[in-house]
């Protein structure tokens, strides 16, 4: 998941470069979506692993 995140990042900052503005800021905030997703799973499956 946050693999996805860090290439959506990457997709907005190149696209931030290139002048698309609507497409970098889309896909900026698709990986934040993503980095918050997979932190969340992470958590949830670092307190699973406790019990």
């Amino acid at each position: 998941m946050l693999h996805y995140a860090v290439v959506f990042l990457v997709i907005a900052l190149v696209a931030g470069l290139l002048g698309f503005g609507g497409i970098a800021g889309m896909s900026a905030n698709i990986a934040w979506i993503l980095f918050l997703v997979g932190v969340v799973l992470a958590v949830v499956f670092a307190i699973s692993r406790k019990r």
